[in-house]
């Protein structure tokens, strides 16, 4: 049996902007960090796909701009679902974080005057949002790719953990395990501290925003080392997502597009965002993609089920400045955006449940930390737009001086065997002539998620995906993975569906025990917000149980 092993101090799972920030922190913190991913290092997350902006408080174009307003936003964006402590972490951290990425070589637009440049988005009551024309993500990760470089951390590409390792006495986090996607053989990564910021969960629905590997293999794991799983309900869809041709469905149109002054339109020619929320486009996005939703549900969308988003009003300098991106992107189809609108509808985006942290990045499970998309917390029922990018770098850097501490005070150990053992029981068991085509249960999984779980959910719905979800449980135990060994893409896939089939269920079942509608979660059968009995965070474990965290302006 081919097992290779590598040591390290410290373990980063994922190599987007929570990673490599975490990844630059622990090695400056004079720590041997491994950073590996599953896909391609630093092109495989979601930070590089974003576009619109990083939000920090500078006052730079909105003076009256102050932290206590950055603080209230997030409360309201998140209907108060958030946790406090981390809601202050990030107002307070984002501009520091902004200034250390300028120092690793980022370029951020800027005024006339030399100031930096920032620009409204939706839910926000000041222009705080630091950007790169429509590129701010990629941007982001060109500087933190240099300084992971310059500080010498080793990566690692292709290899998809799938396994979090306990000591023997299965008391702490001592590493990890998985595949190579090369060649199928086995990886051991022992660690002193372990970090998770593998991102979300986008291809959960066929229609996202989100890279292709964004299957939340990484919470999966968290969940079934036995961390706890909090707001699993909370799943954010983007407003505008393209719609046309096929192969692009779901790609963002950044919320850059509405910042700038764009406007959504539907079939009527009427600009309906007035009818539903005073802020108009700029509202936060659960209320616009709900908005979309509605219009295209009561008959006022495309024929290819949208609704039209136009920056054709504003002045073409403008666009081709500061959405330039959005320009190429359209032009490719054959759509000129400068002169004809845009077709758009929501798609699946960033998920606000996760792994429950402290105030240090840790999960419950000892030596366990994580940071960005995979915890939960921050952003409460509904992520602002511009405080994700911001998110990846605090927290990032909050996981990279705790796990550099954790490991500064521990001692390398080795793993449980028998987990090994296990494990690798457990993954050749997969290989196997089976009756069902992995990639088919993916897209059925999809399916029931768009069908049931998406942006209008009820009861009936809910229970039907839970029946559902458990049939295709079933059939997991017999899948066809043929037993070719290299860039078995089948077997990934099917390692990928049985996490899905997991983290789909504790949504539902989350979904189940809000019977109200915040935020992201929008019940049909229960339509209004009720803070009387559901302003509290459900945290689920793998034992079945389900504790409550109080919420609101004077949380624990």
């Amino acid at each position: 049996m081919d097992i290779t092993e590598y040591t390290c101090d410290v373990l980063v799972i994922g190599s987007g902007g929570a990673g490599c920030k975490c990844g630059i922190v622990a090695s400056k913190n004079d720590q041997d960090v491994i950073i590996v991913s599953k896909g391609l290092t630093f092109k495989s997350g979601c930070t590089m796909l974003a576009e619109g902006g990083y939000n920090a408080v500078f006052g730079y174009v909105d003076e009256a701009d102050s932290l206590q307003l950055h603080i209230l936003d997030t409360l309201k964006g998140g209907a108060f679902l958030n946790d406090l402590h981390l809601v202050h972490e990030l107002v307070l951290e984002s501009p520091k974080r902004l200034i250390e990425l300028e120092s690793y070589g980022c370029l951020f637009d800027r005024q006339e005057d030399g100031r930096l440049n920032q620009r409204a988005f939706g839910g926000q009551s000041c222009r705080r949002t630091c950007f790169k024309g429509d590129q701010t993500g990629h941007e982001m990760m060109l500087g933190l790719k240099e300084e992971v470089i310059r500080e010498g951390v080793k990566t690692h590409s292709e290899v998809m953990i799938t396994k979090l390792l306990f000591d023997e006495s299965h008391s702490k986090i001592v590493g990890a395990m998985g595949i190579s996607l090369a060649d199928s053989s086995f990886v051991v990564y022992h660690s002193k501290a372990t970090v998770i910021a593998s991102g979300g969960c986008g291809w959960l629905y066929p229609v996202t925003s989100n890279a292709v590997q964004k299957t939340g293999d990484g919470i999966v794991m968290a969940y079934d080392a036995g961390a706890d799983m909090m707001d699993m309900e909370m799943v954010q869809f983007h407003p505008t997502g393209m719609v046309a041709p096929k192969s692009r469905r779901g790609v963002l149109i950044t919320e850059a597009v509405r910042g700038e002054g764009g406007h959504l339109i539907n079939t009527d020619g009427e600009r309906f965002m007035i009818n539903y929320d005073p802020r108009e486009e700029l509202a936060t996005r659960d209320i616009v993609a709900r908005s979309i939703y509605t219009e295209i549900q009561e008959g006022r969308g495309t024929e290819d089920g949208g609704v039209y988003l136009s920056v054709t009003h504003l002045p073409e300098e403008q666009v081709q400045t500061k959405l330039h991106t959005m320009v190429q992107q359209f032009k490719d189809v054959g759509v000129d955006i400068i002169n004809e609108p845009m077709v758009v509808a929501p798609t699946a985006h960033h998920f606000m449940g996760g792994i429950r942290i402290d105030g240090n990045c840790e999960s419950n499970v000892k030596n366990l930390f994580a940071a960005g998309e995979a915890t939960s917390g921050v952003h409460g029922a509904n992520r602002l737009g511009g405080n994700a990018l911001a998110d990846t770098q605090v927290f990032g850097n909050i996981a990279g001086v705790q796990s550099s501490k954790r490991a500064q005070e521990t001692e390398l150990e080795n793993p449980d065997e028998s987990e090994i053992k296990a494990e690798i029981d457990r993954i050749n068991g997969i290989w196997s002539e089976g009756t069902f085509n992995p990639e088919d249960i993916k897209n059925e999984i999809k399916e029931i998620m768009w069908n049931h779980v998406a942006i209008v959910r009820d009861e009936e719905g809910l229970l039907k995906a839970q029946d559902e979800l458990n049939a295709l449980e079933e059939k997991t135990k017999d899948m066809n993975v043929k037993s070719f060994k290299e860039y078995n893409n089948n077997l990934i896939t099917a390692l990928e569906v049985i996490s899905m089939i997991k983290l789909a269920k504790l949504i539902v079942e989350s979904a189940l025990l809000r019977k109200e509608s915040r935020g992201a979660h929008y019940r049909i059968d229960y339509p209004e917000k009720n803070d009387k009995e559901y302003l509290k965070s459900f945290v689920l474990n793998k034992n079945g149980e389900v504790s409550t965290i109080k919420r609101g302006l004077f949380d624990d």
